[in-house]
């Protein structure tokens, strides 16, 4: 006769195994000898306890799967230890850098990030912070100046640390950690026209602080008496065929530009490509401009001028604003300007 499953038999009395119970901070306490209260300021507020609790603490909770309760933890010290950040994208290394950093200096400080991205969507943004706000963070870092018009009104409402990063304002929210996206432009137009040239292209992704740098590039050049000769927008998310396209449509509409500045050096990459491809010497024939300083753009051929930022110490600093906020502490000012760097590279040279 077949032997019963076991399900079968439990069906027989409709009775189930009891799930196992769940671990408490009491648990962690008596396996790490100490109390339950100094177990809770190990987890919720470590700087209330010695270095070497804290690792006694840590190290009987591991043994035991114990998960802290950190809402139990925030009724206590009024704080999540969360702090929210919203990127455009993370395929591009220069918000994914900017992320290291913030992560970096949160976790070192028993902060945790959470990260959303709204792929360049003022909307898909507002609507990500209606949803963070529920869970509220300590804090919140936001790309850019540039938000729905609710956004603004809901961070001041909830009164939680603000910062606008990649930019700056004279007015912002909270605090602004950034740079001049004009400035860059200027100063980009500056340095190419020192060099000689004069028949300038662009190919800049459709978002907002890119066409600033465009725009503000194009105004410098016309101070001088310069027009470029064409601009070709590209959508993001940047990748590296869209520098491809870009100049080759271009050259298709039958422009000569001497120099075509990008928006990003992923875009600046595409391009070298597609100049190679067309049998186009590079920088011989035509210089290209590249802006981030991405970790590649050493080691093209030629390798790619550019605009150096320090990405990770904005998301460092960013953090490092955060906490002292969040903690009371005063800041030194609510606007950084972080600067940028003109690193010269092959694909540019003297022209003439």
């Amino acid at each position: 006769m077949t032997e019963p499953l076991d399900h079968d038999r439990n069906n027989d009395d409709d009775t189930y195994p009891e799930r196992p119970k769940s671990i408490t901070l009491k648990d962690v306490a008596r396996l790490a000898g100490l109390s339950p209260i100094t177990v809770s300021r190990a987890l919720h507020n470590p700087k209330l306890v010695k270095p070497d609790t804290i690792a006694r603490v840590k190290e009987a909770a591991a043994a035991m799967g114990y998960i802290p309760n950190m809402l139990a933890g925030s009724l206590t010290t009024k704080r999540s230890q969360l702090i929210a950040a919203i990127v455009p994208q993370l395929s591009n290394s220069m918000f994914a850098e900017m992320v290291q950093g913030l992560n970096d200096e949160l976790s070192a400080h028993g902060y945790q990030l959470l990260l959303s991205v709204s792929n360049y969507s003022q909307q898909k943004e507002e609507d990500l912070l209606t949803a963070i706000l529920s869970r509220q963070p300590d804090g919140i870092v936001l790309t850019g100046i540039q938000h729905h018009a609710s956004v603004r009104k809901k961070l001041l409402a909830t009164g939680v640390p603000v910062v606008e990063a990649w930019d700056l304002t004279p007015s912002p929210i909270d605090i602004a950690i950034g740079f001049s996206q004009e400035r860059i432009g200027e100063k980009v137009a500056q340095y190419l026209l020192g060099k000689g040239y004069k028949r300038f292209a662009s190919i800049c992704a459709r978002d907002e602080r890119a066409n600033r740098r465009r725009q503000a590039l194009e105004a410098e050049l016309r101070r001088h008496g310069v027009v470029p000769v064409a601009t070709h927008m590209a959508t993001p998310p940047t990748v590296l065929n869209l520098g491809r396209e870009g100049l080759r449509a271009i050259l298709a509409a039958g422009h000569d530009p001497e120099v075509v500045v990008c928006s990003s050096d992923v875009l600046a990459q595409g391009a070298l490509i597609e100049a190679a491809a067309q049998g186009i010497a590079v920088p011989d024939s035509l210089g290209i401009m590249g802006f981030g300083d991405f970790d590649f753009a050493a080691f093209t051929h030629p390798p790619i001028s550019s605009v150096h930022i320090d990405k990770r110490a904005i998301g460092a600093q960013a953090a490092k604003a955060l906490i002292a906020r969040i903690e009371g502490r005063p800041l030194a000012g609510n606007v950084v300007d972080v600067g940028f760097e003109l690193v010269e590279r092959a694909t540019t040279r003297t022209v003439g």
